[in-house]
């Protein structure tokens, strides 16, 4: 929260990174005009339309295990990606 505004997740994709496309993750205050809305459980999070065709699909998470946090993507639209998980190719 940022002085009593909840804080909301944004997930994009980029060009770049090592496998040509990365997930890119952002806390903001507020929604954009081309944000659409993602729910699911309880959880939302907001993905602009250009990322949403190479998102459709995907199931993120938000795993905390000893070696640190992080949120993962599981995208069925990555026909290969990194190591460390962080890019993707279509």
């Amino acid at each position: 929260m940022t002085e009593g505004r909840p804080l909301k997740l944004r997930v994009a994709v980029e060009g770049g990174g090592c496998s040509g496309f990365q997930y890119q993750f952002d806390l903001v205050e507020d929604v954009e005009p081309d944000d659409l809305v993602v729910e699911r459980d309880g959880a939302a999070a907001l993905v602009d339309v250009v990322s949403l065709a190479l998102l459709n699909g995907s199931e993120i998470d938000y795993v905390d295990e000893l070696a640190g946090a992080e949120f993962k993507i599981r995208n069925p639209n990555a026909k290969s990606s990194c190591g460390c998980g962080v890019s993707f190719s279509i």
